[in-house]
């Protein structure tokens, strides 16, 4: 007997994205289009100006595609308004970026407890999961200090947190150890892999850095905005389903 076969969670199809720099038109992102597994870890790497994050945008519906479309668990960014895809986002995507974006007057609990609240999640924050989200990611007794308090990997984990806080089922991680040292970049990548592996969430991460790509469970090349070639990534080998946590659902 087959096994049930589940549709991707993150589907792109002949994505393009073209601006306008005066009378020349520049694409960023050419006709790609790829399938990302539900709690797969997918690393796409290339250079500076390969395209990698305009098409980190284009996936996570912060910017509309010139052709193509995107489609976040079945759902198509271009059949939405604002309101709606600012929604999807919310309920279904968590975002790490280079800078940590942290609000400097605000704790670490207080930043993480504020990205709850503007999720518009009806339901009071689970303190259960925010403990065992704060053990994983080693800030448990940095919570309560302001991010000027806290190292650069500190705050990236952090910024993890938040990302991490309202289950979203997809993570997209842009940079996120752009502004880090070596050994603050390992601890927030194996962070990373962490939740991956045991929360079960689907994780693509943006990156220049081939070396930081490798601990994905599949990378994607990019050149020219092409994704020129595919191959498996450490992770692969990873990956125990048996022990992750299901996404909440939204």
């Amino acid at each position: 007997m087959q096994p049930e076969q589940t549709s991707p969670i993150i589907v792109a199809e002949n994505l393009t994205k073209v601006y306008a720099a005066g009378r020349i038109q520049v694409s960023a992102v050419r006709d790609v289009s790829l399938a990302v597994q539900r709690g797969e870890f997918v690393a796409i790497v290339g250079p500076s100006g390969s395209g990698k994050s305009t098409l980190f945008y284009l996936l996570g519906g912060l910017t509309q595609a010139t052709h193509g479309r995107v489609v976040i668990d079945g759902v198509d960014f271009a059949t939405l308004n604002d309101s709606q895809r600012t929604r999807l986002r919310k309920n279904r995507i968590g975002f790490v970026f280079q800078k940590f974006n942290l609000l400097p007057t605000l704790s670490a609990m207080g930043n993480i407890e504020i990205a709850y609240d503007v999720s518009g999640n009806k339901t009071p924050l689970d303190r259960v999961y925010l403990d065992h989200l704060s053990d994983l990611l080693s800030i448990k007794g940095r919570l309560e200090h302001r991010p000027s308090e806290l190292s650069g990997g500190e705050q990236q984990r952090v910024a993890i947190a938040r990302a991490l806080i309202t289950r979203p089922a997809i993570v997209l991680a842009d940079e996120p150890t752009g502004n880090l040292d070596t050994k603050n970049s390992d601890a927030v990548l194996q962070m990373l892999l962490r939740s991956n592996q045991e929360l079960g969430q689907t994780t693509l991460m943006i990156t220049h850095n081939p070396e930081a790509a490798s601990i994905a469970s599949r990378i994607l090349y990019m050149r020219d905005g092409e994704i020129v070639r595919e191959e498996k990534g450490a992770g692969a080998a990873k990956r125990t389903p048996e022990t992750t946590m299901t996404p909440t659902s939204v």
